[in-house]
């Protein structure tokens, strides 16, 4: 199996993983939370703004794969308050088109950095 590790300058990890990994057709990325990723913190607001962020580092991560939104196939969402979860949804709407990926919502006790949401994805690359 090969692996080859996502890399990009405009976004960060906070740990010690990859922002990506991909192997064969596939990409499955680690968790993006609301960093902004100049100043190492999370972006002030609310759970909207939170999730454009979080949208926006996805975004960036995909591109360092060559890919869009169109390539992901399974998203998970991680959400510290699960009566976030209709504001989540419609951030959510504005960056993802039908047939909509397949997706989970899990409510968690933490995120990292005091993040309220965190999302991370999987996707398809046709190599043909």
């Amino acid at each position: 199996m090969t692996k080859t590790a996502i890399i990009s300058d405009k976004a960060k990890a906070v740990g010690p993983y990859s922002l990506g990994i991909a192997s064969g057709n596939y990409v499955h990325f680690s968790g993006q939370i609301p960093l902004d990723a100049m100043s190492g913190k999370i972006v002030d607001g609310d759970i909207a703004a939170q999730t454009e962020q979080v949208f926006d580092n996805l975004e960036t991560v995909l591109q360092a794969a060559g890919l869009t939104m169109n390539n992901v196939i399974k998203m998970t969402v991680f959400l510290t308050d699960m009566g976030d979860f209709a504001a989540v949804n419609e951030v959510y709407k504005s960056h993802v088109s039908e047939p909509y990926p397949a997706r989970s919502a899990i409510g968690v006790a933490a995120l990292p950095l005091g993040a309220d949401v965190e999302i991370e994805m999987i996707a398809y690359k046709d190599k043909s």
